[in-house]
């Protein structure tokens, strides 16, 4: 269907790719991956013709088509949500408009946004409404540059879903392990200004990777050794008369010997952030709070609280209120009724993607990193922006000129510069490559104060989070440990009540050493019981932990049953827990 033959392509002294081949089939699902500003934009904008390559050619089947949908900045006009979704279609019949309407749904829009105008949308509705056209006309070939980038998780499990089922080939630029694996048959990779084609999932081609970077070294090491010997051989031969010869020859085999390199070393960037100052055990809550958008109802009556240490991952459908939540607890908008309340010392971080007018236009890069209330070295700062992906002079570039996504990543960059003690995220692994994410989880882990986000990459959520808050219909429901396990609890509660309509119950794990309630009723229990109550409690909080620290790693839910074990004796410790903390309290 399409064929790559020794494409080249290369920017002054910069040289992206030569030599690069590669075949495109019928149903092919690929994705491509490479270290940031390796080409991979570059390379899809020469497919659909944007720009063009320095050599090589592009050989396409008769009657190919082809569909690009950008990383940012799609195109906007006055036109309709609905009539942009078909304004590429040939055929506006009631089945073409239904499948619109199908798509456009499934991207996250509702009804009343059809009739919308896309120039009244944020960039990333427009985004949609973009790929919501796109999907719609069914090119042979679809080409998609970062798309989760502006979805939330409904909508990426729906694009996952079109994916899998879409006839045509898919070539496709992501950052998002969890959606490579569901999406993809292979991963292309741009390395070593080339591309290769390994079969399988992400995981699979790390794998392969490692495996050849080890075959390159030890034939490294062994032609190093023969050159050794070689060149030994020749400074002790080459002034005797009876074996000059055959240092000559060896001489000769010595410079005529193709050099191998070793690999180049792929550097694992570590990063550790400044500490906040510490706050009381209480940080952040929300007290019979209540919202309401007109007539719509988001909130009644709510209590939520936070307790330091937490990392929370804010979960929910589409349209739940996460936004809305993550915003009451900032302080970004106040409740309509109810009270916000902050714990001792606590200061309050909020990111959100939409920037507009927080970044100094007349400043550069580096001047905004700095401008932070802490003080924080130039090679420091100068890091931390090269793993947010501002490497080399581009921290000289002025504010002004940046993109969406680039003013998203520097306003990151500034929160973790200067940490509050309560960190408030809403999408923050959008913009960034896999290096930068892992960067990001490492430090958000190391951070001793509390944070809670709201994130569509299931990579990001499952390695960062020690607890899950469900948001659906105006309630938050608790779950110790990672997305994983809310998914397994999700799914378990469902199968044992498959007529249910309600929420399953909170799993609300309460931190290792609360103290119980102190009542009227506390002189009911004995002095001896209660301390060996309170005793058995401290205990049963620090299984609960260990248990929430077993179910988040990814790697247990290759074995269903150590999960549904493990799953099992939390409900039995939780009980328990709930048993003693009532005796403790008199109830």
């Amino acid at each position: 269907m399409v064929t790559l033959k020794n494409l080249g392509k290369s920017y002054g002294d910069q040289v992206l790719f030569e030599d690069a081949s590669l075949q495109i089939n019928q149903g092919d699902r690929f994705t491509l991956v490479g270290a940031n500003g390796s080409g991979k934009s570059t390379l899809l904008r020469i497919l659909v013709g944007q720009e063009e390559a320095d050599h090589g050619e592009i050989l396409l089947r008769r009657g190919f088509t082809a569909g690009y949908l950008p990383q940012e900045n799609a195109p906007v006009s006055a036109a309709a949500v609905l009539e942009t979704s078909l304004s590429d279609s040939e055929d506006h019949d009631p089945r073409t408009e239904a499948r619109a309407k199908a798509i456009l749904m499934g991207l996250g829009f509702k009804t009343a946004d059809f009739d919308r105008r896309v120039d009244t949308l944020s960039g990333g509705w427009a985004m949609r409404a973009a790929m919501a056209r796109l999907l719609l006309t069914a090119p042979d070939l679809l080409l998609l540059d970062e798309p989760t980038n502006h979805l939330d998780i409904d909508a990426l499990f729906w694009l996952q879903r079109f994916l899998q089922t879409y006839p045509g080939a898919v070539f496709v630029i992501s950052h998002e392990r969890g959606f490579i694996n569901a999406v993809s048959k292979a991963v292309v990779a741009l390395q070593d200004r080339t591309l290769k084609v390994y079969h399988g999932d992400y995981e699979r081609y790390l794998a392969e990777r490692a495996a050849e970077k080890e075959r390159k070294v030890a034939a490294w090491k062994r032609q190093q050794d023969e050159i050794a010997d070689m060149e030994d051989f020749i400074a002790r031969n080459r002034v005797r008369f009876s074996t000059a010869s055959r240092a000559q020859s060896m001489i000769k085999r010595l410079e005529k010997l193709e050099r191998l390199e070793l690999p180049a070393e792929e550097k694992a960037v570590k990063i550790r952030f400044p500490q906040p100052v510490r706050t009381g055990v209480r940080v952040l809550a929300l007290n019979k709070a209540c919202k309401s958008y007109g007539d719509l109802k988001v909130y009644e009556n709510i209590d939520l609280e936070l307790e330091r240490g937490w990392k929370i991952a804010l979960v929910g459908h589409n349209g739940a209120g996460k936004s809305t939540l993550l915003k009451l607890l900032a302080g970004e908008i106040a409740p309509d009724r109810g009270e916000r309340t902050l714990g001792f010392d606590v200061r309050v971080g909020y990111f959100s993607q939409h920037r507009e007018g927080r970044l100094d236009p007349e400043k550069t890069v580096l001047q905004e990193a700095q401008s932070v209330n802490r003080l924080n070295g130039d090679l420091f700062t100068r890091t931390v922006l090269g793993t947010f992906l501002f490497p080399g002079d581009t921290v000289f570039k002025k504010t002004a000129v940046l993109s969406g996504g680039e003013k998203s990543r520097l306003a990151l960059v500034k929160l973790l510069l200067d940490p509050p003690n309560v960190l408030l995220l809403d999408e923050p692994t959008t913009h960034l490559d896999m290096t930068s994410v892992d960067a990001l989880i490492d430090a958000l882990k190391e951070f001793e104060g509390t944070i809670c986000c709201i994130s569509h990459d299931l990579y990001f959520l499952n390695a960062l989070a020690d607890h899950v808050a469900h948001v659906e219909n105006g309630k938050v429901t608790w779950y110790p440990g990672n997305y994983e396990y809310f998914k397994h609890r999700q799914a378990r509660w469902h199968e044992e009540n498959p007529q249910a309509v309600d929420l399953p119950p909170s799993e609300e794990k309460l931190p290792p050493g609360r103290a119980a309630k102190s009542s009227a009723k506390d002189a009911k229990l004995s002095a001896k019981r209660r301390a060996k109550i309170e005793e058995e409690v401290l205990t049963l909080h620090e299984r609960l932990e260990a248990l929430a620290t077993q179910l988040g790693d990814p790697e247990l839910y290759s074995d269903y049953a150590k999960v549904q074990a493990l799953g099992t004796e939390m409900e039995q410790v939780q009980a328990r827990l709930q048993e003693a903390e009532q005796e403790l309290s008199g109830s």
